[in-house]
This record gives C-alpha cells, structure tokens and sequence, in this order.
C-alpha cells in the first residue's frame, strides 16, 4: 500500500545548533505532515546566543540544488527563509518563476532573534523587486515589516496598524505580520492582510526566552498546510495553533545558555508520555 504526503521544499540557511533556518523548517513540516526536502543559501556557525560567521553557498551550487530537487520530486510547496544578499535573491526568483510551484511562503528573514544581521542592507530592493510579488503570503515579523514598510517599528500593541498601509504596498498577495516581538504585552497576536482586510489570530504570549526559531517554524508549518489543501485564513489559523503549542511545550527546554528553540515535536511527546 503506498502512501503519500505533501512535498514542501524548504529554502533556507542551516543553523549549526539546530533551533532556526533549514533545521527548525524541516521539523516543523516533518510535525505538520508533510515530507522536507531543502536547498541551502547559507551556512551559519551559530548557538543559542548568537551567530558568529556566515558563509554564503555559491550561486552554482544553489541553482544545482534547486535543479536537483524541481526535477525529480513533485514539489507541492515551497518556503522560503535567508537568503542573504541580492544575488541569492535574484537566482531564487528566476528558478521560483520558471518551476512555478503552487504555493510559496516567503519568510523576509533579515535579522536573528539576537539581533544579528542576516539580510545585506542592498538586498531589501531586490528582495521586494524580485520575489516578494511571487509569494502567496509572506511572514514578516514587526522589525522586517517596519523596515519593508519605510516606517518606525512599534514598540506597543496599539501601535501596530501603523504599519497596514505601508505593507499593502509592498504588491504581495497576502501579508502574515507577526506580533511576538511585543514581548511587555501579555498577548501574542498575528495579522493576516489579504484582500484588503485585516484579521487577528489572538494567543496568549507563553513567558519564555526559548523563542530561537519560531518565525521559521510557523513560516515552514504554514507553507505544509497550504500544500494539504487549506485556505489561507485556515492554514494560518492551523500554523499559529502549532507554533503556540511549540512554544508552550518548548518552555523547559535547556538547550545552550541563550534563547533556547522550541519543541516542534510536541504530539509525539505527549504520545510518549501517555503510553509511559
């Protein structure tokens, strides 16, 4: 009897201790019920308190891999994370036009949870030239929507809508924006800006420094749901459940000494434990 899930290609920088970029992506699809598979931009030396070197991939080599995976596996989705400069940008965007895959999941990534620079200063023009008209959704958190929007970064809750306007000339389909860099207010919400309307998807904020990796995990759970056939709204409304449940199951983790990642593998872990 054969079996089949959801091919979601992940692309994306690996992150050396595991809890962001290639790594998170690739258990979070695994956790949401799709099969990964990965093209590498960049190779990171990072932990949980920072990122020390970046090494980006050639751009030969990312068009081979790119090559490799569009020809042989039936890629139902694709997410996108670090990319780091414009020439990065630029071969995604010409190989995303020519496979043309269903659905496309655009994580503008351009600065770590540290707070380290991971996007080049010159390559947001091409970023919002190139491949943010291509996406279905992109997921920016409140930094990179500022900065993508010419406007200041909100530091409350009620400053937020601020940024609707600006994003909504950014010409991308949808836009997911992403609240938990609020970290003083005692909820975590998000923003779908699609069709011209704006809906919140409402959590309470888990207290928590173990946060490393969570715009990749919902940017990657999100993109899975898509491929399983979900409408925006409810795929959005699934990847937001699963990452506050990462969240929330990741609190006790003790992984290195900085900001930890969350537990992506939540269910099996409960499975575990009721069987134990």
């Amino acid at each position: 009897m054969h079996s089949t899930k959801p091919v979601i290609l992940t692309i994306a920088g690996s992150d050396s201790s595991g809890g962001a970029g290639i790594q998170a992506d690739i258990k979070a699809i695994s956790a949401t019920g799709g099969y990964a598979c990965s093209v590498i931009t960049a190779l990171t030396a990072q932990n949980t308190r920072g990122v020390s070197a970046v090494h980006p991939v050639p751009q030969q080599m990312i068009r081979d891999q790119l090559e490799a995976v569009f020809s042989d596996l039936p890629v139902a989705a694709v997410k996108v994370g670090m990319l780091g400069d414009a020439a990065t940008i630029r071969t995604l965007a010409e190989a995303l036009r020519r496979h043309d895959p269903a659905h496309l999941v655009v994580d503008p990534v351009m600065v770590s949870a540290n707070g380290d620079p991971l996007l080049a200063e010159e390559a947001v023009a091409a970023l919002c030239e190139e491949l943010l008209p291509l996406a279905e959704v992109i997921t920016p958190n409140l930094p990179e929507a500022a900065r993508l929007a010419n406007c200041a970064l909100p530091t409350r809750l009620a400053e937020v809508e601020s940024l609707f306007a600006g994003l909504a000339e950014l010409h991308c389909a949808a836009v997911l924006l992403k609240g938990g860099f609020l970290q003083r207010e005692p909820r975590s919400p998000d923003w779908l800006l699609s069709g011209g309307e704006v809906r919140c998807f409402d959590a309470p904020r888990v207290m928590t420094p173990n946060t490393h990796g969570t715009g990749c995990t919902l940017s990657a759970a999100l993109a899975c749901y898509l491929a399983q056939g979900l409408p925006l709204e409810l795929a959005v409304a699934s990847a937001k459940h699963y990452i506050d449940r990462a969240i929330a199951a990741g609190a006790g983790l003790r992984v290195g000494h900085g900001r930890g990642p969350v537990e992506h593998f939540f269910r099996g872990l409960a499975s575990a434990e009721g069987s134990a």
